[in-house]
């Protein structure tokens, strides 16, 4: 059984984000990925402001993105998110970017994140509590 997907961000194409052929421009998918991205991290329980008054925080040190149908001007979009594994010091996630109306995939971003010690400049180790909620997460009961 796979992880379930989880709806972590929902926008709009709006006609400034489209490039001259009427499209969303390639940069514009990556900022609905990156906006989706702290929301699925809060839901493993890393949160941006303990996080920040810590001096932590998350590096993405690898995307791979598939560009898989064209969306236009006006098109609802909504990134659905799940894990898809978890290491010492990282973890990897996927994104979907979809119509919101057709459910059509229009995008997909997998990336691996590194916990980050912000002062330090190293990685450091995923904490057990984010941990133990990615593994839940990863075996869904049957």
């Amino acid at each position: 059984m796979t992880p379930e997907w989880i709806q972590t961000y929902s926008g709009v194409v709006h006609p400034w984000l489209c490039d001259a052929m009427g499209h969303m421009t390639t940069r514009f998918y990556l900022a609905m990925f990156d906006d989706a991205s702290y929301h699925y991290l809060r839901r493993i329980g890393a949160h941006a402001e303990k996080d920040h008054e810590a001096d932590i925080g998350w590096a993405d040190i690898r995307q791979e993105l598939d560009y898989v149908a064209e969306i236009g001007a006006g098109a609802l979009t909504e990134v659905w998110s799940r894990p898809v594994r978890v290491g010492n010091k990282s973890m990897q996630f996927e994104n979907e970017l979809r119509n919101a109306d057709t459910g059509e995939v229009s995008a997909k971003c997998l990336t691996t994140t590194v916990r980050f010690d912000l002062k330090a400049r190293k990685g450091i180790v995923v904490e057990d509590a984010i941990r133990t909620q990615i593994e839940a997460w990863l075996t869904p009961a049957a």
